[in-house]
């Protein structure tokens, strides 16, 4: 996994659909969209799922659901996200399959050490830089908790919280494989332009040499 990966919250769009944001971010280059309702019914998650995933066959970009396991099977989704409180991973790995992509949260050094067990598809360093989307967290990173994360792990790491198109360079050149943005998309005033400008700034620090 690598480049833009796009989480959603609705609340950020402004007057725009969810549909419509994540369509924009998808052609402007995001590669990976997770799915984040907190407030949603069970039926209205499903349902938007499964119309989320069909706007994104098109362009082959897999959709992962944050949290519930249940919505993601109900919607034949990609993959989930789960948090350190959310359901043990082996747990979810025995729901969701082989082949469904599972990504772990991590916001502590013990969290760190124990991923290190499991097999999961990737790790989302988080938060990497304090943000108002994200405030149930027991600090951040920072660029150098990042590094020293990538020095250790062999886990596939997505860098979320705080980033942008003035820090995404620094947050690849720290040892993300890719970086999640929620307000960076989802509340710009053009979301494809943005998903392009973050893409772009992504793939100029790989071409660096910094992979």
């Amino acid at each position: 996994m690598k480049g833009l990966y796009l989480v959603t919250d609705r609340d950020l769009c402004g007057g725009r659909t969810l549909d419509d944001v994540v369509l924009r971010a998808v052609r402007g280059g995001a590669s990976c969209v997770q799915l984040r309702e907190k407030n949603l019914s069970t039926r209205a998650f499903v349902e938007e799922a499964l119309r989320i995933k069909r706007l994104l066959e098109t362009y082959r970009v897999p959709l992962i659901i944050n949290d519930r396991l249940d919505v993601a099977l109900a919607a034949g989704a990609h993959g989930v996200h789960i948090g350190q409180d959310d359901m043990p991973y082996e747990a979810a790995r025995r729901i969701m399959g082989p082949e469904a992509i599972i990504g772990l949260s991590v916001e502590t050094w013990d969290d760190v050490e124990r991923a290190e067990t499991l097999d999961c598809d990737y790790l989302g360093v988080s938060p990497v830089f304090e943000t108002p989307t994200k405030t149930d967290t027991k600090g951040s990173w920072g660029l150098d908790g990042l590094a020293k994360i990538r020095a250790c792990s062999h886990h596939v790491l997505v860098a979320i919280g705080g980033i942008n198109l003035a820090n995404a360079g620094d947050v690849i050149t720290s040892g993300a494989d890719a970086v999640a943005v929620v307000s960076a998309v989802c509340a710009a005033p053009n979301p494809e332009r943005a998903s392009r400008e973050l893409c772009s700034r992504i793939s100029s620090i790989r071409d660096n040499g910094h992979e």
